[in-house]
């Protein structure tokens, strides 16, 4: 049996529901990033953006792809029960499996973004990061599926040891948020990893769900708070590493 996403049938369509939630705040939390680079002429806020743009897409190249997948949509029409039912492997499934490809090829690329945005020199992360990458090319043919939730799970890793080291510098709130949601994203890969069973991809996606609700709160406070100048405040750039240049009380 063919079976391209390990959804329960209980479950279809309202992954697609969190990941269109995920898609927009992406994509609001990517603009702003980007206007606040345009303003400030930091490059970090662009790579920033950069990173939270690419998942962004990744996520619309999943909804598309589940879309026509789930239900009966266009040219495609019926073509997605067929494939999750059928024992048959047709020139069809390529499109499904380039969709989830691309979808996972631009989330890992914008998480590696992200992590690299704070490092100005490479460090052993860096070289374990590119030999996994190349054992991941090597592999991808059969475990493709598995290998990219460990490798987005070590990404996720380091982002979050990158945040919690600029969190104890800073003490910034939105910092402390950010480091937070990147947590809560690394903790749903993990139980993405045992998303054969799947009570465990229900789980991961509603841990996924929270980890950008979270985000969503923290674009409330940006955008409430933008102009504020106190120390620990809400500005977008209180998000970063701009310890050095920390307001005095």
């Amino acid at each position: 049996m063919v079976k391209i996403v390990p959804t329960p049938d209980w479950f279809l369509g309202k992954d697609v529901l969190i990941e269109t939630f995920s898609f927009i705040i992406l994509l609001v939390f990517s603009v702003l990033a980007i206007r606040n680079y345009k303003l400030t002429k930091n490059r970090k806020f662009l790579y920033l953006g950069s990173g939270f743009a690419l998942i962004g897409v990744a996520q619309l190249a999943s909804i598309l792809t589940k879309l026509v997948l789930y239900y009966d949509i266009g040219p495609s029409q019926s073509i997605g029960n067929a494939i999750v039912t059928s024992q048959l492997f047709s020139s069809v499934d390529i499109f499904y499996y380039a969709g989830f490809f691309f979808q996972r090829f631009l989330t890992l690329t914008g998480l590696y973004i992200i992590y690299r945005l704070p490092r100005e020199k490479k460090s052993l992360g860096d070289y374990l990061l590119v030999t996994y990458f190349i054992l991941l090319s090597a592999f991808i043919s059969k475990e493709f599926y598995y290998f990219y939730h460990i490798t987005a799970l070590f990404l996720l890793i380091m982002i979050t040891d990158n945040y919690y080291r600029i969190y104890l510098k800073n003490k910034f709130i939105n910092t402390k948020v950010l480091l937070f949601a990147f947590g809560l994203l690394a903790l749903s890969q993990m139980v993405f990893i045992l998303s054969q069973f799947g009570l465990a991809f229900v789980i991961g996606n509603v841990i996924e769900l929270t980890s950008y609700a979270i985000l969503l709160i923290l674009i409330v406070l940006i955008l409430k708070h933008g102009k504020e100048t106190r120390p620990y405040g809400n500005n977008f750039g209180y998000v970063g590493d701009d310890s050095g240049k920390k307001r005095k009380h």
